[in-house]
């Protein structure tokens, strides 16, 4: 449930970007802040460990404009990819109004992307969160690879079905923009029905 503040008239969402250590979830935040014009955006935080790195930085679409007369605001979110960080990735999917799966193209990356996947349906479902109901889109990043899966072959491994599917390569800004204004749409449409 998006953060709703009376006092500032702001609904502000919150978006995760989660998948497989060097997926390219941090290349596609960090393209994002890039492209988004600096009136609409706030300065990217990086919180880094010894060990890990999560990203962070909030904006505020124009196009999608206001509901009910409150300003909207999107807080992204980027998660540690690698297996051993499974405790921060839980708390950074607590309150998750939405999450963009960063699928790795690579052939050989086929079961971290199943892991790392399988492991966010937990943590999700861990929040009382029903996944197929849940604004959940996935991307198939790094599209320039030699031999890249074909698309279908995650969403067939994971019984996903009706899923947003996305093409990206981050490093470039291909599909980046694409993939979070679909994920934001399904977040606010789904906010207005409940």
């Amino acid at each position: 449930m998006p953060h709703i503040s009376y006092d500032n008239k702001e609904i502000a969402f919150k978006l995760v970007y989660c998948g497989p250590g060097l997926s390219g979830k941090t290349t596609n935040l960090a393209r994002l802040h890039t492209m988004l014009a600096e009136h609409v955006r706030s300065k990217m935080i990086s919180l880094d460990t010894a060990e890990e790195r999560t990203l962070f930085f909030d904006f505020c679409p124009i196009e999608i404009g206001t509901i009910e007369g409150y300003r909207v605001r999107f807080n992204m979110y980027t998660v540690p990819g690698q297996i051993y960080y499974e405790a921060s990735r839980r708390l950074i999917l607590d309150g998750a109004d939405g999450v963009v799966f960063v699928a790795d193209s690579q052939r050989d990356r086929i079961d971290d992307n199943i892991i790392s996947f399988e492991l966010m349906q937990e943590n999700l479902r861990s929040y009382h969160i029903d996944v197929p109901d849940f604004p959940l889109v996935l991307q198939y990043n790094k599209r320039d690879c030699a031999e890249a899966l074909p698309i279908g072959t995650l969403e067939a491994h994971l019984h996903l079905a009706n899923i947003d599917v996305f093409e990206a390569v981050a490093t470039e800004g291909v599909g980046v923009m694409e993939t979070v204004r679909c994920v934001c749409r399904r977040m606010v449409n789904r906010f207005q029905i409940d």
